[in-house]
């Protein structure tokens, strides 16, 4: 879903720790229907075909019932809907997506808040690059890449104001967390000649963060500032202390959601080696439940088999932890047979499920493809 491209078509789950080996908070399992639900939803081996959609407060319910129905009815169970963050929207539409089957996750937008207006009262809030500009009025590569410092009290504060918000909504499975992560230091290399770019170093304009919080605290912490380094790139204390700023943040979410008797699930960068070296982003190394890596193959001038590589890096990297994978495909330009091959493709390389961008994009071929494997593929 998330990606420079895919950003122009959107305006844009507290498990017992005896439980099948999650080490998680110790809770009463018999104490809670919704704890229960939560559970089947962890462990149930079913393979699921999830799909992003954005929500808007003037479509109608009658509209939603449609789209959510079609869903149903071609093999989709889960529904991943942006809604801004706005928790009222999402608690109207939750009934109606569950009403016809689907299990609903409240996906935001998290450290990239464009129209944020509490945020955009705070300028000293947002991300600043390594030459001095901040994202509040210069933001790297297009206008909406309004990046928060995730190092600063307040704005992790505000974030995580945000996903509670949405966790309390009654009937959702998961807040699913969206730019979870820097700015991209690297872009796809497929997406390199619409901005006219070579990032073969990590140039200044695209470094992030700078600001003074950040500086500060890493100084404090490992007594050398950044802004002194002749090469930030190779300063390993540097990288893992931004690494660490967005696991601080979806480790909070995690507490947070679990707390809400919700899972935590997040849209990633393709496998964990790759989003640490794009954009700071080491997923494998989170307290979450799912996973849904954007494996957009075109997007890195890669061939169908890539999404089966891409997965199986993944699988192998969450290899120790109770984290599940689920391919994330994109839908526009693709073919019915090439969709096909590639989720026979991340199922045989270990994801429990696939997630299409966008639920817009699938076409009534795409739709047949689906429901045709909905029964063949179980786990």
């Amino acid at each position: 879903m998330e990606n420079l491209v895919v950003m122009k078509k959107k305006s844009k789950l507290f498990i017992c720790s005896i439980l099948i080996g999650f080490t998680m908070v110790s809770c009463d399992f018999k104490e809670s229907t919704k704890e229960e639900n939560l559970v089947e939803d962890i462990v149930k081996d079913e393979f699921q075909f999830w799909t992003w959609t954005s929500a808007n407060a003037k479509k109608s319910d009658e509209a939603y019932q449609q789209e959510f129905a079609k869903y149903k009815a071609n093999g989709i169970n889960d529904v991943l809907i942006n809604t801004g963050t706005d928790a009222e929207l999402l608690a109207r539409i939750t009934p109606i997506a569950k009403k016809e089957g689907l299990e609903v996750h409240a996906w935001m937008f998290t450290i990239n808040r464009p129209g944020d207006k509490i945020a955009n009262e705070h300028p000293e809030w947002f991300a600043v690059s390594r030459d001095g500009k901040s994202c509040y009025d210069e933001p790297p590569y297009v206008g909406y890449y309004k990046w928060l410092c995730p190092t600063r009290a307040e704005s992790k504060a505000h974030i995580l104001s945000l996903v509670e918000g949405l966790a309390k909504v009654e009937g959702v499975a998961s807040v699913h967390l969206d730019y979870i992560r820097y700015s991209d230091i690297y872009l796809p290399i497929g997406l390199l000649p619409k901005y006219n770019l070579k990032q073969e170093t990590e140039l200044p304009e695209f470094d992030f963060c700078y600001c003074d919080v950040c500086l500060e605290t890493f100084e404090k912490e490992h007594h050398k500032n950044p802004k002194d380094f002749e090469n930030p790139a190779i300063d390993m204390e540097w990288k893992n202390f931004r690494l660490n700023k967005v696991k601080d943040i979806v480790d909070a979410a995690y507490e947070i959601a679990h707390k809400n008797n919700k899972i935590l699930t997040a849209a990633v960068f393709p496998y964990p080696e790759m989003a640490d070296h794009m954009v700071r982003q080491r997923w494998d190394k989170w307290n979450i439940d799912k996973v849904l890596p954007m494996i957009y193959h075109g997007f890195y001038n890669e061939e169908i088999d890539w999404i089966g590589y891409a997965t199986g890096q993944g699988v192998k990297d969450l290899k120790n932890t109770n984290t599940e994978l689920h391919t994330g495909i994109y839908i526009p330009g693709m073919s019915a047979e090439e969709l096909e091959e590639a989720i026979v493709l991340a199922k045989e390389n270990g994801a429990k499920g696939v997630s299409f961008f966008d639920g817009g994009a699938l076409k009534e071929e795409h739709l047949a493809v689906i429901k045709k494997l909905k029964n063949k593929l179980t786990l």
